[in-house]
């Protein structure tokens, strides 16, 4: 039996500008997806009654935090131009522009991002203080619509990176059909880990 020469038998480490190219896109496209996850689940969560709160902040924020990074200004791999040129409704690209700041209110070391709190005396009808009351108001939990549009802008960023990392996959190949196989093969070697069973 011959061996099929289109079956890799070593994977190859390459560092070159568009392999560091492709690398970020991938890593932006899994950040997309997993926001797009992230909303799925909300969705569902928000159907019901009585929703976990703990639950839809934890994906809440996991959505926020992973959407808003997609946009480093470090990599630059999504901007905001990117999402204006996808066509939305002009609401939909305001959303957008408030996603980071939400993202830094959830997502905050030093805000509690569900509950303010306003400390209070209790007086006696002669008014002299009683008692120290702690008052918690509730902010505003996420809703259906909102996250609705961030999966929207995750689904449609993640068509654009998409085909940005087929085009960069394919300069890619090339670049490394034009090294020759003992060029190849001083590369490091990635060693892939092996997929659970089961």
């Amino acid at each position: 039996m011959t061996e099929d020469p289109t079956t890799p038998g070593a994977v190859r480490r390459l560092d070159t500008p568009e392999s560091g190219k492709l690398a970020q896109l991938s890593a932006v496209f899994e950040d997309l997806q997993y926001v797009l996850r992230c909303c799925e689940h909300l969705v569902s969560q928000l159907t019901v009654p009585r929703p976990d709160a703990a639950v839809v902040e934890a994906l809440w924020t996991g959505a926020l935090v992973g959407y808003v990074r997609c946009f480093s200004g470090r990599a630059k791999v999504v901007t905001d131009a990117d999402v204006e040129s996808l066509e939305l409704e002009e609401e939909v690209v305001q959303f957008h522009k408030t996603f980071p700041t939400l993202r830094d209110h959830y997502a905050s070391r030093h805000v509690n991002p569900r509950e303010a709190f306003t400390i209070g005396i209790a007086q006696s009808n002669d008014g002299h203080p009683t008692g120290v009351a702690v008052v918690s108001a509730p902010r505003p939990p996420v809703d259906d619509t909102t996250v609705r549009v961030l999966g929207r802008l995750a689904y449609a960023l993640s068509g654009l990176v998409d085909g940005r990392m087929q085009e960069t996959q394919a300069t890619v190949l090339e670049a490394a059909r034009l090294m020759t196989p003992a060029q190849l093969a001083e590369l490091p070697l990635v060693h892939l880990s092996e997929e659970p069973v089961g």
